[in-house]
């Protein structure tokens, strides 16, 4: 009896063992691995992104056990911040989430850039050749790919067409004059004499024709497709091909062509202060289609997109802006499971259902030859089409610059913004108040300009 109650008991207790073992099992099949997201698609209630994490979490990530949580959706510089503040163990800072939303200026500014992932551990190099060299290009922080590229804007020019137009039959000037920086500024000078000659009585009125969001990358890239070096180690190198261009900028401006005040483009269009401008393509989201005058009157206008414009002699160079997904390092199976989801929103369809609905550019060639044009043909705006067009365009015949991971590049930036503006606009007012303007004095003024800037940034 002793023997057969013992090899009851031996029975039950491996049966609860083996129970247990069921239950942990079942336990840690029905529970998700969790990561967080920070980024910057849209607000916490409308958000594209958003949208399609719900999307993975119901079908891929239902079937993988893994969940996606966003914690946060704000803004590039914001997040910036917060993630140095998490890196230094501030007090108060939040910890790092798996994934968040990020240029390279803020992994060179961890104290410790290895606590990322580095994508050529997850990602075959099969694979990551199927983006857009330039983009992965971006990504690589000292030798290590951190930053995962899921969506891209770039520079894009928008014409008020509606106001163009009039322009363009009353003076011959096409849009094809846009296409070079030569041809546009010239426009501009133009436009402004026509606008003055509309009112006689009032000389010196003229508006401006064109306005630039990012006079830095008008320089940077300008420079770069004349073929010099923009950059001096952590200087600016001021070579002739950045004189070139500073003289097309300043002869229009000081002719009244460019609009020199601050803001960004969106808002000298609205108000028809300017017709023409150059800013990112993300910018597509605040391009009024109503035009509202300084007299209270306002009409409908059509904003299209075209390719940025180059320099007659110089590359099809374009600026790459957007900023890219780095995923912090962690355990293998929620690294994994961030892997999991960013290979699922940049596959070719899905990213351009992401970045149609998020005004950007997709990161795939297969997106841009495949899908791209087939979502154009659906989209309801005219404007958006004209955008999407205007990004096929230019991934088929620009190459992309990768700016470089200069030290001074966020100083140096902010400091010839401001300058370009203040050096021009000053001069311009030099202009106007001279007794005998002329094409002597307009390029005195504009050396002088010049050589104050060049003193100003350090040179």
């Amino acid at each position: 009896m002793a023997n057969k109650k013992l090899t009851w008991l031996l029975l039950g207790a491996l049966l609860l063992s083996l129970c247990a073992g069921c239950s942990g099992s079942l336990k840690k099949e029905d529970t998700p691995t969790t990561i967080t997201v920070w980024h910057v698609y849209g607000g916490q209630t409308d958000s594209p992104l958003n949208d399609l994490i719900a999307q993975f979490n119901q079908t891929v990530g239902k079937e993988r056990g893994i969940n996606v949580q966003v914690t946060s959706v704000s803004n590039t510089n914001t997040i910036h911040e917060a993630v140095l503040a998490s890196a230094n163990g501030e007090p108060g800072s939040s910890e790092l989430p798996d994934l968040f939303i990020s240029y390279p200026k803020t992994v060179l500014a961890l104290p410790d850039d290895s606590i990322l992932v580095d994508y050529r551990d997850y990602f075959s190099e099969e694979e990551l050749s199927a983006f857009i060299p330039s983009f992965v290009e971006e990504g690589e922080v000292d030798g290590r790919l951190v930053v995962l590229p899921v969506a891209k804007s770039t520079e894009i020019l928008y014409v008020n067409q509606t106001a163009f137009d009039r322009f363009s039959e009353a003076t011959g000037v096409t849009m094809d004059a846009l296409k070079t920086w030569e041809g546009l500024f010239e426009a501009a000078e133009i436009y402004s004499e026509w606008t003055d000659a509309q009112t006689p009585d009032v000389p010196g009125d003229g508006k401006s024709m064109f306005v630039h969001d990012y006079y830095f990358n008008y320089f940077q890239v300008g420079v770069e497709s004349l073929g010099e070096s923009f950059f001096d180690g952590n200087r600016l190198a001021f070579g002739p091909a950045f004189e070139q261009a500073w003289n097309l900028l300043a002869q229009a401006s000081l002719n009244g062509g460019v609009w020199l005040r601050g803001g960004y483009a969106t808002e000298s269009l609205r108000t028809g202060n300017s017709i023409v401008s150059v800013a990112s393509s993300a910018s597509i989201l605040y391009y009024s289609d109503t035009v509202t005058y300084s007299d209270n009157t306002s009409e409908e206008a059509i904003i299209n997109s075209y390719p940025c414009p180059v320099f007659a002699d110089g590359e099809k160079l374009v600026m790459q802006r957007g900023a890219g997904f780095c995923t912090v390092k962690s355990t293998p199976e929620r690294e994994r499971a961030a892997v999991t989801f960013l290979k699922w929103l940049t596959e070719p369809e899905r990213n351009v259902d992401f970045v149609i609905r998020a005004g950007y550019m997709p990161v795939t060639q297969a997106a841009f030859d495949n899908y791209l044009p087939q979502a154009i043909e659906a989209l309801d705006s005219p404007k958006y089409a004209s955008l999407y067009q205007a990004f096929l365009e230019t991934q088929a015949d620009y190459e992309f610059y990768v700016p470089p991971q200069v030290e001074t590049y966020l100083e140096l930036e902010t400091c010839l913004e401001d300058q370009v503006r203040a050096q021009l606009a000053q001069g311009r007012r030099e202009y106007l108040d001279a007794a005998e303007p002329g094409s002597e004095l307009l390029e005195r003024i504009s050396q002088e300009r010049y050589s104050t800037f060049r003193q100003i940034l350090g040179e």
